[in-house]
């Protein structure tokens, strides 16, 4: 069983509090993991704010900033087989699920080596330039040290995502693993120390809300990063304004996945499973409101039907299951009580809608995938469950599409399908949200900004946006007058 410490300013520390994490496919002990106490945490807070005023991080070198980046890269990769392992039994991913996520994570690593490389910290703006006046510059420069709390659902992929943009921008952190799921994130820890990253410009811990509150209540902190839930998102937002910090947050979804009359059927039938069912619906992204053209969809209606049946139900380290576990008992409840909901509010059940308990799946929390067919009146349409529950709803045409996809207090994710991509694209730019796929869903890029409108986040991450949240503008605007006789504006007070 492993053991998780705290790494507050380059060394791994034990407390005075534990508690045990568990698989949640089989309820057997992952690893015994310390809890930070209030003095830990303040201490993690002090160590973030001596590294960022420290000689060493204020003047490394951006590509040196860089070569930390692809050495992290590159020590994942060396420890996949482990951090793989790891991340099935703390957060239940699938194997193949898992190992794309060790994947991701060092590529994002990597990636954003090559856009610090060539980012320019100082640019100067010739248009805002003028011989003789005066010479104007941009200057971008770190925040100062952030607070970053992330969820269960992706560990290390949430942890690089928030780690990698500090350490390129050259500001510091505390980052708060989820209590769940805290394992991996300590693996990066470790593999953060054997690069040589300056003590304490990334701090690790792990915890709940008694833990967060504290952490972010630190008036040191100047940046607050949250990816989760959009409720405790807007009580961060709340305290956050309070003392005016910088803030990024990456909130809840209920993505629409519109399946237009001319989509090639067996693609979209395969995209609006895989849509929702990925890592058993417990990502942000998920494809849970499926809207399909009238004209195609008791067609397509049966073929999802028959296609779900494909999709194996079994324990996360087979290689061939699709669909394992949720996190735990709570989000398991939580998930069959919408599901009764549902049934209770005359949602036509069409698949699923129970336990999986067969065999090996009584030691763990397994529900079937789950199809709805439903009307915007139903919770389910409204509300984010974060499991396999999709909500099936039949449109008259494009326009009414858009219109119920848009009928959302979220705005993370959404896909399109269809044969011609000038439609599709037509489509995806009439939806309030983040990120449109075409004939695809949940695919990534490094390289480009990801979050949401409306009550789906504020802020960017990934990409140059991502960068530049974690760092603060300054206009340098240097004279290029040089005679008093040419600056009338100083007559004002003479």
């Amino acid at each position: 069983m492993k053991e998780i410490k705290l790494f507050i300013d380059g060394e791994f520390k034990t407390s005075s509090k534990t508690y045990v994490t568990t698989n949640p496919a089989n309820g057997e002990a992952v690893a015994t993991v310390y809890l930070p106490s209030d003095s830990d945490i303040d201490g993690a807070v002090d160590a973030a704010e001596r590294a960022f005023h420290s000689h060493e991080w204020r003047s490394m070198d951006q590509n040196k900033r860089a070569d930390l980046l692809e050495a992290i890269s590159e020590k994942m990769k060396e420890r996949r087989n482990e951090l793989t392992e790891l991340e099935i039994a703390d957060s239940g991913s699938c194997v193949r699920k898992a190992k794309a996520d060790i994947h991701n994570a060092a590529s994002y690593f990597k990636v954003l080596a090559g856009q610090l490389r060539k980012f320019q910290f100082e640019v100067k703006d010739e248009s805002a330039s003028r011989a003789g006046f005066s010479q104007n510059y941009k200057i971008y420069e770190p925040v100062g040290v952030c607070a970053q709390i992330i969820p269960w659902n992706f560990p290390l992929v949430m942890a690089a995502w928030k780690i990698g943009p500090v350490i390129a921008s050259g500001c510091t952190t505390v980052l708060k693993s989820a209590q769940e799921t805290p394992v991996t994130a300590m693996i990066l820890a470790e593999i953060l120390k054997d690069v040589g990253l300056p003590n304490g410009v990334v701090n690790i811990i792990t915890g709940g809300a008694h833990e967060g509150e504290r952490l972010l209540s630190n008036s040191k902190v100047r940046k607050i990063a949250f990816t989760g839930s959009t409720q405790v998102g807007s009580k961060i937002m709340e305290k956050a304004g309070k003392n005016l910090q910088n803030l990024s947050l990456e909130l809840g979804g209920k993505s629409a996945n519109i399946i237009l009359d001319d989509a090639d059927l067996s693609m979209a039938v395969d995209g609006a499973l895989y849509g929702f069912l990925y890592h058993s619906g417990q990502a942000c992204t998920s494809g849970t409101r499926l809207f399909v053209e009238e004209k195609i969809y008791p067609e397509f209606k049966s073929a999802l039907i028959k296609r779900i049946a494909d999709v194996k139900v079994g324990v996360p380290t087979d290689p061939a299951t699709g669909y394992g576990p949720v996190i735990n008992q709570k989000q398991f409840e939580r998930i069959l009580n919408y599901i009764e909901i549902t049934k209770t509010e005359g949602g036509k059940l069409l698949y699923g809608g129970e336990r999986a308990s067969e065999g090996e799946l009584s030691k763990g929390f397994y529900i079937r995938p789950t199809l709805f067919e439903v009307t915007p009146d139903n919770t389910i349409f409204n509300e984010e469950i974060f499991g396999p529950v999709l909500a099936i709803t039949p449109v008259k045409n494009e326009a009414e599409a858009i219109k119920l996809a848009n009928k959302s207090i979220f705005g993370l994710a959404g896909a399109v399908w269809s044969k011609n991509p000038e439609r599709a694209k037509r489509v995806a730019k009439q939806l309030e949200t983040g990120m449109v796929w075409i004939n695809e869903y949940h695919l990534l890029n490094p390289g480009m900004p990801f979050g949401g409108y409306k009550q789906s986040g504020i802020g960017r991450e990934m990409g140059e946006e991502g960068l530049k949240s974690y760092l603060e503008v300054k206009h340098l605007w240097v004279s290029d007058c040089d005679e008093r006789a040419k600056k009338p504006w100083f007559d004002a007070i003479f």
